[in-house]
């Protein structure tokens, strides 16, 4: 196995994982396997992947009846405006050559966003699973960059890649002390920084701000409203409260109890 391409030796985890009865839907992974080829072959496994591509030249997928790259793709799709969370959405095929000439195929989707570090810059994701939405294609990628960044914190400031010693048993229970102290620091930083750990207080504080900021904006419109009639109409002040009292009257009835709610 360690003299094989590991794109090879990819396929033949997922054989092996499935032929142990664990079981899964999607497969995650980024730019080094994410050729049309290996996505076929997770197709025949019965599987969908969602992973990164990169913007090669040598990669083709069809569009509209035109083979482009993605970067051709990026360039002749029309983009999303505003703060979206995906700037491109566009379904695909992809062909790949058989050994007898014949051709396999399959549909897919590319997502295109924005990249984080740098807002001017784009990356792409393909889904193999065409029924996903774009958001939720983001969101099951954005768990493989949650495993990377596990990853990088055990080997970099936990010390996964320490011990250096030949015994099976002791690198076992090193990885277990590794992996529990990542997850007591997951915990504490959720304690510290996710206001949902407060629990019911959390819930509580959430209707109560609803409620202030719902009045606040009331009053904000009333206050407008005010303004606007005693300076059009010359309104005195018994005709503004006639009007403010007939504009809350023809409010819908729990925007009236909201506000009394409030008031109270």
């Amino acid at each position: 196995m360690a003299k094989e391409k590991g794109t090879t030796v990819m396929i033949r985890l997922l054989k092996e994982a499935l032929g142990e009865g664990i079981s899964a839907k999607y497969v995650l992974f980024d730019i080094w396997f994410s050729n049309p080829r290996r996505l076929l072959d997770i197709l025949v496994l019965k599987l969908h992947a969602i992973a990164m591509i990169k913007r090669s030249a040598k990669c083709y997928y069809e569009f509209e009846g035109k083979r482009m790259t993605v970067k051709q793709l990026f360039a002749a799709c029309k983009k999303r405006r505003g703060r979206s969370k995906y700037l491109l959405s566009v379904p695909v095929k992809l062909h790949v050559k058989q050994e007898d000439v014949s051709e396999e195929t399959a549909m897919a989707k590319i997502v295109c966003v924005r990249n984080r570090p740098n807002r001017k810059d784009w990356i792409a994701l393909i889904s193999t699973d065409v029924n996903l939405s774009e958001e939720e294609i983001i969101r099951l990628y954005r768990r493989r960059w949650d495993i990377e960044v596990f990853f990088k914190t055990c080997k970099s400031y936990l010390h996964l890649r320490s011990y250096h010693g030949l015994s099976y048993d002791v690198l076992t229970a090193h990885v277990a002390f590794v992996f529990t102290r990542c997850m007591l620091l997951s915990v504490a930083k959720r304690n510290d920084e996710d206001m949902r750990t407060l629990g019911e207080l959390f819930y509580m504080m959430v209707e109560e701000m609803t409620d202030v900021i719902f009045h606040k904006s009331m009053l904000i419109l009333q206050e407008a409203m005010r303004a606007n009639v005693k300076t059009i109409f010359h309104a005195t002040e018994k005709q503004i409260q006639a009007v403010l009292a007939d504009f809350v009257n023809r409010l819908p009835q729990y925007m009236r109890d909201a506000l009394q709610v409030s008031a109270v």
